[in-house]
C-alpha cells in the first residue's frame, strides 16, 4: 500500500506571484477514493499539477510526500526502510511516475504520428527503467553520473524490440487491460487521441492508468464532457482502477453525477486554495443540492 501526504501545501503561478495554494493538508491511501470538489478558481487542478511536478507553479511551502510499504512493487524492486518515503517536491516528473504517481489530464494532447500501442508500451518500459535507477544502490549510480537524467527512449525512436516488455508480451497486457475497459481493440492501432471523441479520450486516460498501475492515480476532471454513455465508460475504468489493480483515486470533479458511479470514500471540499470541509458521500449530495456558498459561510462567516 502506498500513502500520498499532502501537509501544509502552499503554491504559485511560476511567474507571476499569484499564491493559488493556501495550506492544503491531504491524504489519500492506495485503494480510496476520493473526492476533490469546489468552484472554479479554487485550486483543485492545480493541486493536481504541483502533485505532478508541472513547471507552471512553485511551491512556496509545505511538503507533498509519498510513503511506500516495502512490497509496493512486489518482488521486482526492494525498497529499503530509509527508501519508504519519499518527498516528491525533489523529484521530476517522470520520477514521480516511476514511483507510482499518474496524472489523468482534463484536456489530453493529440499526438499524430504515433500509435497509442507504441505510446503505452514506451511509457511502461520507461517507467520501470526510471524506477529501477531510483531504487539501484548508490555505489551502481556513481558509475552512471555521466548518463543523460530523464528518458532515453521516445515513441519517435529506438527498436521496436527494445525495453523490459518486449512487444509480444506487451500486446498480451494491452489486450488483458483493454477486455477488462470494454475498450474496442481497434483503438490501439490508432494516433494516440488524434481525432478522438471527448470521451474517446478520457478512456484513453483511465487505459494509460491501467497499463502503468499507478500507486496514486490524480484524475482532474477526468468527467467533463462526457455523455451519459461514456461516463459510465469512464467510471467503470476507475472503479475498475480501485477494485482490481488497487490503485488509490483522487478525482477532481465539478459535479455529482460521477460520484454516483464512482462512490468515494471521502469528498474534499476546496475554496480559496484550502480543504474547507471534508466528509463521506453524502457530502457530494449535499453540494449538489445547495452549491458552495454554504460551505464558505459555514467555514469563514461569509458568502
Amino acid at each position: 500500500m502506498a500513502t500520498l501526504e499532502l501537509r501544509n501545501l502552499h503554491a504559485e503561478v511560476a511567474e507571476g506571484d499569484e499564491q493559488i495554494l493556501h495550506g492544503v493538508d491531504l491524504e489519500v491511501n492506495s485503494g480510496e477514493i476520493h473526492a476533490l470538489m469546489g468552484p472554479n478558481g479554487s485550486g483543485k487542478s492545480t493541486t493536481a499539477k504541483v502533485i505532478a511536478g508541472h513547471p507552471a507553479y512553485e511551491v512556496t511551502e509545505g511538503e507533498v510526500l509519498l510513503h511506500l510499504e516495502d512490497d509496493e512493487f512486489g518482488d521486482e524492486i526492494e525498497i529499503d526502510e530509509d527508501q519508504r518515503t519519499w518527498d516528491i517536491l525533489d523529484l521530476e516528473p517522470n520520477e514521480r511516475a516511476a514511483l507510482g504517481i499518474f496524472l489523468g489530464f482534463q484536456y489530453p494532447a493529440e499526438i499524430d504520428g504515433v500509435t497509442m500501442t507504441n505510446f503505452l508500451r514506451t511509457a511502461l518500459n520507461a517507467k520501470i527503467d526510471e524506477r529501477e535507477e531510483l531504487f539501484e544502490d548508490e555505489a551502481d549510480a556513481d558509475d552512471e553520473e555521466d548518463e543523460d537524467e530523464g528518458f532515453e527512449t521516445s515513441p519517435m525512436e529506438g527498436n521496436v524490440d527494445e525495453g523490459d516488455v518486449g512487444v509480444a508480451e506487451f500486446q498480451q497486457i494491452l489486450q488483458e487491460k483493454m477486455e477488462s475497459l470494454e475498450m474496442d481493440e481497434k483503438f490501439a492501432q490508432r494516433y494516440l487521441n488524434a481525432g478522438f471523441s471527448g470521451g474517446e479520450k478520457k478512456q484513453n486516460e483511465v487505459l494509460q492508468a491501467a497499463i502503468l498501475e499507478p500507486s496514486i492515480a490524480v484524475l482532474d476532471e477526468i468527467d467533463s464532457g462526457l455523455d451519459i454513455d461514456r461516463l459510465q465508460d469512464v467510471s467503470n475504468g476507475i472503479n475498475a482502477l480501485r477494485d482490481e489493480q488497487g490503485t488509490g483515486i483522487l478525482q477532481i470533479t465539478h459535479y455529482q453525477r460521477i460520484l454516483d458511479y464512482v462512490e468515494p470514500d471521502h469528498v474534499h471540499v476546496m475554496i480559496d486554495g484550502q480543504i474547507a470541509k471534508s466528509g463521506d458521500a453524502s457530502l457530494a449530495e449535499e453540494l449538489e443540492d445547495k452549491g458552495y456558498d454554504w460551505v464558505r459561510e459555514e467555514v469563514y462567516g461569509t458568502a
